[in-house]
C-alpha cells in the first residue's frame, strides 16, 4: 500500500473519529420527565388528559376566569408575574401547551394553527370554563385571536402580547435551523445552555432581567423528552392564520407590544391596532416578553383594561 494510499485511508478516519469525539461532547441527552416534574410541577400543578396528552396547568385565584397562552419555547411559568399581580382578582388558568414545557409533544407531530385552536376548546370545556378574558404572548397570542374568532360567545375581551399572525419574510434564526433539513437534527441532538441564552437575549431587551435561574428553566424544559423533535416539527408548520378576518373581531381587545421586539415586529402592533376597532395599544420599553420583562406594569395596565370591560 503507496503513501498516497494510506493517507486516502487514515484521513477519512481520524475526520470521522474527530467528529465524534465532539459530538460525544456536544451531546445533549433528555432530561427525564418525572426528573422535571419534580423541579418544574408544584402543589398547584395540575395535568388533564387532552386525547392521549397530559396538559399541565395551574389554576389560581378567584374571580372572572383568565386564561393566558404562552410562546413558543416558553412554559406556563412565563406568565408568574401576571399571576401574582392579578390572582386577588380574576381565577387565572396558565397551561404548557403542546409541544412545550411539561406537556410536551402530541402524537402526530401536528401543531397546525386549527390543531392548537381545537385543542384550546377542548382543553376550556374538559375544565368548564365557559366564558373567559383570553390572553396570549407570541404563538400563544396567534391562537388566541384564532380561538376568538370562531368562539367570539366565549371570549369576553382578548389580550394579544406581541401576537403573532401576519406574514412576514424575516424570521427568527432558531426557526431557520429548525427547517433546515441539517440543522434541524442538530436542534434535536445538541442543545447547549449557552444556545439558550442567546435565545433569550433575543426576546428580551434588559439583559440584566436574565437571570441564571431563567435560562435554566428554558433549558431544561426544552430538554423534556420530546420537546425538541416537537419544536422542529412546529417550526415547519406554516401557520395559516386567517389574518384578514381580524377585523371580525368584535370583543374588547387590548394590545401590548415590546418596542425593541426582534421577534415579531413593532409594525405588527400597529397593523392590529388599524384592523380592529374596539382596541388598545400600549408600547413598552421592552423586548418580546412584556410580561416577563415588565410583569408588574403590564399586569396592571391588564387590570385596568379588564375591569373597564367587565
Amino acid at each position: 500500500m503507496n503513501r498516497i494510499t494510506k493517507l486516502f485511508i487514515i484521513i477519512p478516519l481520524v475526520i470521522t473519529t474527530l467528529g465524534l469525539a465532539v459530538f460525544s461532547m456536544l451531546y445533549t441527552p433528555d432530561i427525564p420527565l418525572e426528573a422535571l416534574k419534580e423541579k418544574y410541577a408544584d402543589e398547584k400543578s395540575r395535568f388533564l388528559n387532552i386525547e392521549g396528552i397530559n396538559v399541565h396547568y395551574q389554576q389560581i385565584g378567584k374571580g372572572p376566569d383568565l386564561v393566558l397562552l404562552h410562546g413558543t419555547g416558553a412554559s406556563l411559568h412565563s406568565w408568574e408575574g401576571w399571576v401574582d399581580n392579578l390572582k386577588n382578582d380574576f381565577r387565572i388558568t396558565t397551561l404548557d401547551l403542546p409541544a412545550f414545557g411539561l406537556t410536551g409533544p402530541n402524537k402526530e407531530g401536528v401543531y397546525t394553527i386549527d390543531y392548537y385552536v381545537d385543542f384550546l376548546e377542548k382543553f376550556t370545556s374538559e375544565l368548564g370554563i365557559d366564558e373567559f378574558y383570553l390572553a396570549g404572548n407570541s404563538l400563544g397570542g396567534g391562537i388566541a385571536w384564532s380561538f376568538a374568532l370562531n368562539n367570539s360567545e366565549k371570549v369576553k375581551s382578548l389580550i394579544l402580547v406581541d401576537a403573532s399572525g401576519y406574514p412576514s419574510e424575516e424570521i427568527p434564526f432558531v426557526f431557520k435551523l429548525a427547517r433546515n433539513n441539517v440543522t434541524s437534527w442538530l436542534l434535536t441532538t445538541i442543545t447547549p445552555r449557552s444556545f439558550i441564552e442567546g435565545n433569550l437575549k433575543e426576546v428580551y431587551y434588559d439583559d440584566t432581567k436574565i437571570t441564571e435561574s431563567l435560562i435554566d428553566r428554558y433549558h431544561q424544559l426544552t430538554l423534556s423528552p420530546g420537546n425538541r423533535q416537537a419544536f422542529v416539527d412546529r417550526a415547519r408548520h406554516t401557520m395559516q392564520y386567517q389574518y384578514n378576518r381580524i377585523n371580525e373581531l368584535n370583543m374588547p381587545v387590548l394590545i401590548l407590544w415590546g418596542k425593541y421586539d426582534e421577534w415579531v415586529a413593532l409594525e405588527d402592533a400597529y397593523a392590529f391596532e388599524k384592523d380592529l376597532e374596539n382596541d388598545q395599544l400600549i408600547i413598552y420599553e421592552c423586548g418580546h416578553l412584556p410580561m416577563e420583562e415588565l410583569p408588574k406594569k403590564s399586569a396592571r395596565d391588564v387590570e385596568i383594561f379588564l375591569k373597564k370591560n367587565y
